[in-house]
């Protein structure tokens, strides 16, 4: 099928649940186990990343990640499982 586009967070947020969606920006803390705050220029939001996805890779604040993963809705608000991540050095 056709390459998904890539979104902001702030559509992102907008998605349903189980939806598909590719964001760039910067990993900006961990804020618990395997989870993370996202940033991009229209917002933040909160990414659990598998440590198997990460595939020895290290992202510090200032470098910009791709991730491609799902759309996690919860009582507790919003998230995105990521599937795949890549760090743009």
């Amino acid at each position: 099928g056709p390459a998904p586009t890539q979104t902001s967070v702030s559509q992102a947020k907008k998605q349903w649940d189980d939806a598909w969606v590719v964001l760039e920006g910067n990993i900006i803390r961990q804020v618990g186990h395997e989870l993370y705050e996202f940033r991009d220029s229209s917002g933040t939001v909160y990414v659990d990343i598998d440590n198997k996805y990460w595939m020895g890779q290290t992202a510090s604040p200032a470098d910009k990640v791709h991730i491609e993963g799902e759309v996690d809705r919860d009582w507790d608000g919003i998230k995105i499982d990521v599937k795949n991540i890549r760090v743009m050095k």
